[in-house]
C-alpha cells in the first residue's frame, strides 16, 4: 500500500486540492490536527508563488471537483480559504504590508487574467472568475480581504467597470451593489453607459444561449437593485438614503430616456432596447424589490415617458394626430407601454394619465400613442375611456377650463383613429356631446361660446375631415344664437377652401368618421352611386338628396356623381336597377346629352374589347404585407395572448384598409350592402379575399388540434369583427362566398367546408350590417348571416349535400363554442337559418332521422358528448351521415327546437319542398311521398300550434298547404308551367303537394271529420277569402299588389279544379227536405273570381265547367235533383251574372260534358229546365244571326242577350245580319226585347273597352260596329245610358257584376271614347233621348276624375308607324262615307277628354234650361267647380233659369 501510495506520488505531480481532497478519505483523529497543521503549512513554505497557489485554486477541474463531491463529516468547507489566509499572512507579515491589501493585489491580479478587458466573459472565464469569487468569499469570510479596498483598486485600474464582474462580485456576496451604488459617488458615470453598452451587445455565436441568459440575468440583477434602492419608502427619510434613491432614478430615466431615442430614431429599435424594456417582465417576477416599490418605479416610468421632451404644442398634435395611431407607432414603443401597464388596471392607468396631463407638459405623440395602445390589447379601455371623456367635459364646462376640453378632443379623436371596432367615430362621438339640446355646451349662452370660440381657434390646425364634421353636424345652437354658429361654418369653410377641400367634393351620403385620410372624390362618389341605386330601386323614384344635388351641388353632380354613375361596363341584357336609374335621370333632363351619349358608346366599346375591365393597383407590397402578417397571426391562434393578438389585428386591418380604402370605419349599424352578383372582382381583391378565407381555414384546423372550439382563444370572433370594420371588404367577402355557395359548394373539401362554417358562426354572432340580395330574390334587406343562408339553396340532390355538410359543420361549431356560456349567449353562435335546414335535410336524407330521438340522447357527460362531437366533424375518416346522426341525437340540438326561433314550422318545410327540383332530387317520387306524407301527418299534424304545427287539426293543415301553394307566385316558380325546364318530370314539387291536398281533403270528405260536406265548403271558401282581403286591404291597390292578387288567384283555380267540384256546393235540409246552397260560390265568384277574368268578363271553361259539375253532382243527394238545379240556376242572372254569361259563352263545348253527366247520375233523366233553356237560347241567336226570327225562349234577359253576344261574335262582322236581326226585336215594343238590347250593349261595350286597353286584340272595330248598330236600335229609349251609370238601382245594376271593378270604373271612359265616333244622326237623335245631358256629363267627369288620379291604363302595346298610317286611312274612309266625327283608336285619354269637352260644350249651348232638372244641374255645377269650371261656367250661363233684368240679357 504504501509502494503505491509513494509510486503515485513520484510519478504525478498532485495540486493542493488534490492532495485536500484525497486526504478528507480518511478521517483525522483529534490529536492529529496539530500534525496535520504543521505538515500543511511545511507543504506551503514549498509555494511560496501566491500568484500561482491562485492559480491552482482557480483550476475548473478542481473547482468542478470541489462542487460535485460531498465532503465528508468533521471537514470545514472553507478549508481551502483558511489556508490561503493564513499563507497571506505569513507573507504579510513577511513583507511588512497589510494582508488585505495583499489579499486586494493578488485578487485583481487573477481578475485581470481572467476577464481581458471583454465586455462579457466567455464560458471558461465565467467558470474560473466563479473560483475566484467563491476563493475571495472566504477570504472576506477570514477577514483577510477588504472590499471597500477591492472596489477602489478595481475601479483605479478599469476605465469603466465590467458588469458581469460587477454582477459577480454582487452574487458571491463580495461586493453588493447596492454598497457600490452607495459608496460611489461616480457610479451614474460609469453605470449608464455600461448599462447601454451591456444591452447593445450581441454575441458572437448567435447559437450562445448561455451568454444570452447571464447578459439578461445581470441588467435584471442591476435594474432590479436600483428599483429596490430607488423606490422602497420603506426605510427612514434620511437624507442620505434620499440621495441614493434620486440617484437610482436618474439611472433608470436615463435608460428610459436612451430607449425612447433609439424608439424615436429607428422604425425597428433592434435588441438593444428591446432587451431594456424585456426587464420590465423579469422585474415583476424578481426579488430585489417589494412590489409596492416595482409599482411606484412603472408609475414612475410612465411619467417619463408621457412627458419626454415636451416639444410638440396642441396645435402640432392636432395637426400630426393622425400618425400617431397604433398601426403606424414604433413597435418597441407599444411592447413598452405594454410592460409598463401590465400591473395596472384600465382605470388606475387613465387616471394616471389624467393626472399627468393637469400637472405636467406632455409629449403628445406619446401620451396619444399610449392611448392607443390601451383601447387595442385591452377590451375594458373604449367604455372607460368614454367616462374619462364625460368627466373631461363636465370639468371643462364647469370651470370653462380650455385645458380639459383640448384633452378631451385629443383624446376621443385618438380613439376614433383606431376604427369603429375599437371605439365610436368622431362624429358619432361629436353629435352625442354637442348635438343635441342636453349636450355639455347647452346649459348656457357662454358654454356655448366657450365651445364655438374653442373651435374658432382650431380651425387653422385642423385637418379637413374634422372640419366637414363640424360642419355637417354642428353642435345644437338655440334660434336665437345662430349666427354664432353661422361664424363658426363660414369661417370653416373658408379654411377648406384654402386647403382645396371643398364640401363639393363630399359624398351625398358620406358618413364623415374619424379617419385619418378621408376618402377619395371618386370613392365616395361610388358609394354614392351605389347608395342612390339602391333608394331608388327600393321606392322607384330618383332620391330627393340627388335631385338638390343636381339642382344646389352642380359641381359635384356633373364632375362626380354622373362620372361615377356612367362609368363604362358591359350592359345586362335585362336592364337592371342602374339602367333604370340611369333612365330615369335622362328623362328628368339631369344627364347632359353629350355626356349620355358617350357613356352609351363606351359601353359598347367596353363590351367589345373585353368581358370585363377592372382597374388594379399594382402595387404588390399590401398584399406581401398582408400575407406575412396573416401567417403571423397563425402562430398567435394558439399561444398568443389577448394584447398580442388584438395589437396583430390591428396591423392587419391597417393593411386591409390600404388595399380597401372605400370608406373602412363608415359606421356598420346604418349601411345596407347591396348584392350585386353580376359585378366582377378586382384581381387584387379576390386574391386578399381568397388568401383571408384560405388562411381562417387553416387558423381553425390548427387551433383544433389541440382544443375544440370553447377552450381555444377569442381569435375567431376578433378576426371576423375586424373585417365587419370595412365595409368594401364586406362586400367583397360576402359576393365571394355567395359565389362559393352557389357554384362551387359541392367542390370544396371537408377542411374548407369547416372553416366556412366556423365563419358563417361569427358572422352570425357578431354585430352586422343589412344586406340587399339580388333583385330576383325579392326581400326587405336582412342580416348579414340571414343573407348569406339563403345562398344555401336545397332544391336538388347536389346542392341539398352540400347544404346539410356545411349546416351541420357550422351548428356543431356552434354548439361546441358555445357549450360553457349561459343559454340565451349559446344561442348566438347557433345561426337559425343553418338550423333549420338541418331540421328539414336530415329527416328528409335520413329516414332513421324521422323516429323521435332515443331517451337516452340526453348524456350526463356534456364534456365527454362535446368532445366526441367535435371529433366527428374534424375526423376526415367520418362521413357526413355519422355526424349528422351524432348531431341529430346531442342534447343541446334537441334543446334548442323548444326554443321558437329555432322551429322549422309547416310554412317554412312546405317552402323548401315547393323549390326541390324532381327530375333532382335525392329522392324518388315514392320516396318523395312516403316523406312528405310522414311530414304532413305525423311530424306536422299532431304537433302543437306553438312550435310550429297545426294542432290535431286537419282543417289548419289543409289551409296551410293552401296557403304555400298561394305562395309560390311571389317566387321564382312558374305555376302555370310546372315544367319549367320543357323536360318531363323536371319541375317542382307543386304536384305532389297538391296531391297532399288532396288526399287531405277526400279523407275529410269520406271520414266526415269536419262535420259535414256544409263546412267543408265554407272552410276552402272562406280560406281563400281571408287570403285575398289580406292582400286587398285598401280600397286602391298599388300596381304590384293588384298583379299579386290576380296570381294568387289564378293559383287558387289550379288548386280548385284539383279538388272534388261537388264540395263547393252546399246541401242542406230545409222545409223537411234537402236543398243546395250555392251562397258561398255566389260569392266567391263575384268577389273574387271576377276580378281575373281573361277576357274580360268571362270565367274560363274549366271554372265554368267546375262549378256546374259541382251543381249537378250535389244534385244527386236532393230528393227532386232537377228541380233544385233549375230553381238555383233561375238565380244566377241577378245574383251571378258572370256565371250565367260565361255558361252561355262556353254552351257549344259545356252541354255534352254537363248533359252526359246528368245523364250518369241520373239513369237517362232528362236534363232540368234550366239547362234546356241554355240551349234553347243558344239555338234561338244562332237563328237570329241567320236571320231567321223564332219565337224568343222564356229565359232570363241577360241569358238571352249573353246567347247573342257569344253568336255575333262569331259572325266575323256580318254587321248586316246584325242590324237585321237587331230590327227585328223591336225593343219600343217589348219590354223584354229592350233588356236583352241593353244586356247586349254592356257585352258589346265590354269588348270595346277591352280593346281600347289591349290594341293587340284587334276587335275594335269590330266591336265599335256591334255598339254604333245597338245605340241606333235604342235611341229612343234611355235604357241604355244606366250602364255607364252603375250607382243608380236599377234591372240593369246586376250586369256590373260581370266585370272587375276596374273595369266598371272605366265604363265612362268607353262612353266618351264611343259617342264622337258616332254619326251625326245617330247623336242627334242620341242628345234628344231624355238624361242624355245630365249622363254625358257624369262619364266625363268621371274620365276627368280618373285621369287627374291617375288610374286611367295606357294601352300595353302602342302601333308602330306603318300600323298608325293604315289605321288613319281607314279612319278618313270611313268619316267621309258616315260623315262622322271619328276618333283614332289610339287617342290618349287627354285627347278623349278634349273631344269630349267640345261636344259637351257644344251640346249645353244647344239645350234649353228645361233641359236638366234644377236639382241635376245643382249636382253637376258642383261636380264641375272643381274639376272643369270652364264646363260650369256654361251650365250656368245656358242652363240657369233668368233672374236678371230683360236690360241686362247681354250678359
Amino acid at each position: 500500500m504504501s509502494l503505491s501510495a509513494s509510486f503515485v506520488s513520484g510519478s504525478h505531480k498532485r495540486t493542493l486540492s488534490s492532495l485536500l481532497a484525497g486526504r478528507v478519505l480518511k478521517r483525522p483523529k483529534q490529536d492529529d490536527g496539530q500534525q496535520l497543521q504543521e505538515a500543511a503549512i511545511q507543504l506551503l513554505d514549498q509555494h511560496q508563488d501566491l500568484r500561482s497557489l491562485f492559480r491552482e485554486v482557480g483550476n475548473p477541474d478542481i473547482f468542478r471537483c470541489q462542487r460535485e463531491e460531498q465532503r465528508p463529516a468533521g471537514v470545514s468547507s472553507g478549508t481551502s480559504g483558511s489556508m490561503l489566509a493564513c499563507e497571506l499572512r505569513r507573507q504579510a507579515a513577511r513583507l511588512g504590508v497589510p494582508v488585505p491589501v495583499l489579499s486586494v493585489k493578488m485578487v485583481l491580479e487573477r481578475l485581470k487574467q481572467i476577464t481581458e478587458d471583454s465586455e462579457m466573459l466567455t464560458s471558461s472565464q465565467r467558470v474560473q472568475l466563479g473560483v475566484l469569487m467563491e476563493s475571495s468569499r472566504d477570504l472576506l469570510s477570514q477577514e483577510a480581504l477588504c472590499p471597500k479596498l477591492l472596489w477602489q483598486e478595481y475601479k483605479r485600474g478599469q476605465r469603466l467597470p465590467s458588469l458581469e464582474v460587477v454582477y459577480d462580485l454582487h452574487f458571491y456576496s463580495v461586493l453588493s451593489l447596492k454598497y457600490l451604488i452607495e459608496s460611489d459617488e461616480d457610479v451614474r458615470s460609469w453605470l449608464v453607459p455600461q448599462l447601454k453598452a451591456l444591452c447593445g451587445w450581441m454575441p458572437p455565436d448567435e447559437g450562445d444561449e448561455e451568454t444570452k441568459q447571464v447578459q439578461q440575468r445581470v441588467l435584471t440583477t442591476v435594474a432590479g437593485v436600483l428599483v429596490g434602492a430607488g423606490f422602497d419608502l420603506s426605510r427612514d427619510g434620511a437624507a442620505a438614503d434620499r440621495k441614493i434613491s434620486l440617484l437610482c432614478c436618474s439611472v433608470l430615466d436615463d435608460m428610459i430616456f436612451w430607449v425612447l431615442d433609439v424608439v424615436e430614431t429607428v422604425r425597428s429599435a433592434g435588441t438593444g432596447a428591446e432587451l431594456w424594456i424585456r426587464i420590465f417582465d423579469a422585474l415583476l417576477c424578481g426579488v430585489s424589490a417589494s412590489a409596492d416599490a416595482l409599482q411606484r418605479f412603472f408609475t414612475h416610468s410612465l411619467t417619463q415617458i408621457l412627458t419626454y421632451k415636451p416639444q410638440l404644442t396642441v396645435s402640432d398634435a392636432i395637426t400630426l394626430q393622425n400618425e400617431w395611431t397604433f398601426a403606424k407607432v414604433n413597435p418597441s414603443l407599444t411592447l413598452l407601454f405594454r410592460k409598463l401597464a401590465s400591473i395596472f388596471s384600465v382605470e388606475q392607468l387613465l387616471g394616471h394619465l389624467q393626472q399627468v396631463l393637469e400637472s405636467h407638459e406632455v409629449s403628445w405623440k406619446h401620451v396619444l400613442s399610449f392611448l392607443s395602445t390601451l383601447l387595442v390589447y385591452d377590451q375594458s379601455g373604449p367604455p372607460s375611456l368614454k367616462d374619462l371623456l364625460s368627466r373631461l367635459l363636465s370639468s371643462a364646462f364647469e370651470g370653462y377650463d380650455l385645458e380639459n376640453l383640448i384633452t378631451a378632443f385629443l383624446l376621443a379623436r385618438q380613439g376614433a383613429l383606431e376604427g369603429p371596432c375599437i371605439f365610436s367615430s368622431y362624429s358619432d362621438w361629436f353629435k352625442m356631446s354637442f348635438g343635441g339640446g342636453s349636450g355639455y355646451h347647452a346649459s348656457s349662452k357662454k358654454s356655448l361660446v366657450f365651445l364655438l370660440k374653442f373651435l374658432s381657434d382650431l380651425v387653422p390646425f385642423e385637418p379637413p375631415q374634422y372640419l366637414k364634421v363640424h360642419i355637417l353636424h354642428p353642435p345644437f345652437v338655440p334660434v336665437k344664437h345662430r349666427s354664432l354658429l353661422m361664424e363658426y361654418v363660414s369661417l370653416a369653410k373658408t379654411r377648406l377652401a384654402d386647403l382645396k377641400e371643398s364640401l363639393e367634393d363630399m359624398g351625398l351620403y358620406e358618413d364623415i368618421s374619424a379617419a385619418g385620410a378621408s376618402v377619395q372624390p371618386q370613392c365616395q362618389a361610388a358609394q354614392d352611386v351605389a347608395k342612390a341605386v339602391s333608394l331608388f330601386e327600393s321606392t322607384g323614384r330618383i332620391p330627393a338628396t340627388v335631385m338638390e344635388a343636381s339642382i344646389f351641388r352642380r359641381p359635384y353632380f356633373l364632375t362626380r356623381f354622373l362620372l361615377a354613375l356612367l362609368k363604362p361596363r358591359v350592359l345586362p341584357v335585362k336592364p337592371d336597377a342602374r339602367m333604370s336609374f340611369i333612365e330615369a335621370l335622362r328623362k328628368a333632363d339631369k344627364i347632359p346629352g353629350v355626356q349620355y351619349s358617350s357613356y352609351v358608346e363606351a359601353c359598347l366599346t367596353h363590351r367589345q374589347r373585353s368581358k370585363s375591365e377592372v382597374c388594379l393597383d399594382t402595387n404588390d407590397d399590401p398584399l406581401e404585407v398582408l400575407k406575412i402578417q396573416l401567417q403571423e397571426f397563425t402562430e398567435l391562434v394558439v399561444d398568443g395572448n389577448d394584447g398580442e393578438m388584438s395589437a396583430q389585428l390591428s396591423r392587419i386591418s391597417h393593411t386591409l384598409s390600404i388595399i380597401f380604402p372605400g370608406s373602412p370605419d363608415e359606421l356598420i349599424g346604418q349601411t345596407v350592402i347591396r348584392l350585386n352578383t353580376d359585378s366582377v372582382f378586382a384581381e387584387l381583391h379576390g386574391k386578399v379575399v381568397n388568401m383571408i378565407l384560405r388562411s381562417f381555414c387553416q387558423w381553425l384546423l390548427k387551433a383544433s388540434q389541440t382544443n375544440p372550439p370553447n377552450k381555444q382563444s377569442p381569435w375567431a370572433s376578433r378576426f371576423v369583427c375586424m373585417l365587419l370594420g370595412n365595409k368594401q371588404l364586406l362586400s367583397s367577402f360576402i359576393q365571394r362566398l355567395w359565389d362559393l355557395f352557389h357554384h362551387q359548394g359541392p367542390s370544396l373539401s371537408a377542411a374548407h367546408l369547416l372553416g366556412l362554417a366556423a365563419f358563417m358562426v361569427h358572422l352570425y354572432a357578431s354585430p352586422s350590417p343589412l344586406v340587399q340580395l339580388p333583385s330576383p330574390i325579392p326581400s326587405q334587406p336582412a342580416p348579414l348571416g340571414e343573407a348569406l343562408s339563403l345562398a344555401l339553396v336545397c332544391n336538388t340532390s347536389t346542392n341539398m349535400l352540400f347544404c346539410v355538410r356545411l349546416c351541420v359543420a357550422a351548428v356543431c361549431y356552434g354548439i361546441c363554442i358555445g357549450e360553457s356560456l349561459p343559454r340565451q349567449q349559446q344561442q348566438e353562435f347557433i345561426p337559425s337559418s343553418l338550423y333549420k335546414k338541418l331540421l328539414y335535410l336530415i329527416p328528409r336524407l335520413m329516414p332513421e332521422a324521422r323516429r323521435a330521438p332515443a331517451d337516452g340522447c340526453m348524456t350526463d357527460r356534456p364534456e365527454e358528448e362535446l368532445i366526441s362531437l367535435w371529433s366527428n366533424i374534424t375526423d376526415s375518416a367520418t362521413t357526413w351521415r355519422k355526424t349528422a346522426r351524432h348531431l341529430w341525437r346531442h342534447g343541446t340540438f334537441q334543446q334548442l327546437e323548444e326554443t321558437p326561433q329555432y322551429q322549422l314550422c309547416f310554412l317554412e318545410w312546405l317552402d323548401h319542398e315547393l323549390r326541390v327540383q324532381r327530375g333532382e332530387d335525392a329522392l324518388s317520387d315514392a320516396q318523395r311521398q312516403e316523406y312528405q306524407r310522414w311530414a304532413c301527418l305525423e311530424r306536422y299534424l299532431a304537433r302543437p300550434e306553438g312550435r310550429g304545427g297545426c294542432g290535431g287539426d286537419v282543417k289548419k293543415l289543409c289551409s296551410q298547404l293552401l296557403g304555400a301553394v298561394m305562395d309560390q307566385q311571389s317566387s321564382d316558380l312558374s305555376l302555370e308551367k310546372p315544367c319549367r325546364t320543357g323536360v318531363a318530370g323536371t319541375g317542382t314539387c307543386l304536384p305532389d303537394i297538391l296531391s297532399r291536398l288532396q288526399e287531405l281533403v277526400y279523407e275529410m270528405e269520406v271520414a266526415n271529420l269536419s262535420g259535414s260536406r256544409a263546412d267543408l265548403s265554407d272552410f276552402l271558401f272562406d280560406a281563400v277569402s281571408q287570403r285575398c282581403s289580406s292582400m286587398a286591404t285598401s280600397s286602391s291597390l298599388s300596381i304590384g299588389a293588384e298583379l299579386g292578387l290576380q296570381r294568387a288567384l289564378l293559383t287558387w283555380n289550379r288548386v280548385l279544379l284539383v279538388l272534388p267540384a261537388a264540395l263547393f256546393i252546399k246541401v242542406k235540409p230545409e222545409g223537411g227536405r234537402m236543398t243546395l246552397d250555392c251562397n258561398k260560390l255566389i260569392e266567391h265568384v263575384n268577389q273574387h273570381q271576377r276580378e281575373v277574368c281573361s277576357p274580360a268578363g268571362f270565367l274560363s271553361f274549366h271554372i265554368t265547367a267546375h262549378f256546374l259539375k259541382g251543381l249537378l253532382c250535389a244534385s244527386v243527394r236532393c230528393g227532386h235533383p232537377g228541380e233544385e238545379v233549375s230553381r238555383v240556376w233561375s238565380q244566377m242572372s241577378v245574383r251571378c251574372p258572370l256565371l250565367l254569361v260565361s255558361t252561355a259563352r262556353w254552351w257549344q263545348h259545356l252541354s255534352p260534358l254537363l248533359l252526359s253527366l246528368w245523364r250518369r247520375l241520373h239513369d237517362g233523366a232528362s236534363p232540368p229546365e234550366q239547362l234546356q233553356l241554355l240551349t234553347d237560347s243558344q239555338h234561338w241567336a244562332c237563328r237570329l244571326e241567320e236571320g231567321r226570327v223564332l219565337q224568343t225562349p222564356p229565359a232570363a234577359a241577360l241569358l238571352l242577350a249573353a246567347s247573342l253576344h257569344r253568336a255575333w261574335r262569331g259572325c266575323e262582322g256580318n254587321r248586316l245580319s246584325f242590324s237585321a236581326a237587331l230590327s227585328s226585336l223591336r225593343p219600343e215594343r217589348d219590354a223584354k226585347n229592350r233588356q236583352v238590347l241593353v244586356f247586349l250593349l254592356f257585352l258589346c261595350v265590354n269588348d270595346y273597352l277591352s280593346a281600347l286597353l289591349y290594341p293587340q286584340e284587334r276587335s275594335h272595330e269590330k266591336a265599335g260596329g256591334f255598339c254604333a248598330e245597338l245605340l241606333t236600335v235604342l235611341a229612343e229609349s234611355a235604357d241604355w245610358l244606366l250602364i255607364f251609370r252603375s250607382n243608380e238601382h236599377s234591372v240593369y245594376q246586376s250586369v256590373t257584376m260581370v266585370t272587375s271593378d276596374e273595369r266598371a270604373r272605366l265604363m265612362p271612359l268607353a262612353f266618351c271614347s264611343l259617342l264622337p265616333q258616332q254619326s251625326a244622326e245617330l247623336l242627334q237623335t242620341l242628345v234628344r233621348g231624355p238624361g242624355f245631358l245630365h249622363a254625358a256629363i257624369l262619364c266625363y267627369l268621371s274620365v276627368l276624375q280618373l285621369w287627374l288620379d291617375g288610374h286611367i291604363p295606357t294601352p300595353t302595346t302602342p302601333l308602330s308607324k306603318e300600323q298608325a298610317m293604315v289605321r288613319t286611312v281607314l279612319h278618313l274612309k270611313r268619316a267621309m262615307k258616315t260623315n262622322t266625327i271619328t276618333l283614332y283608336r289610339q287617342a290618349e285619354p287627354p285627347q278623349i277628354l278634349s273631344h269630349t269637352k267640345q261636344f259637351l260644350l257644344s251640346l249645353i249651348s244647344q239645350t234649353s234650361p228645361a233641359g236638366l232638372a234644377s236639382s241635376q244641374l245643382r249636382q253637376l255645377e258642383s261636380q264641375c267647380a272643381d274639376l272643369d269650371p270652364e264646363l260650369a261656367a256654361a251650365l250656368s250661363v245656358n242652363l240657369e233659369p233668368h233672374s236678371l233684368s230683360p236690360e241686362m240679357d247681354f250678359l
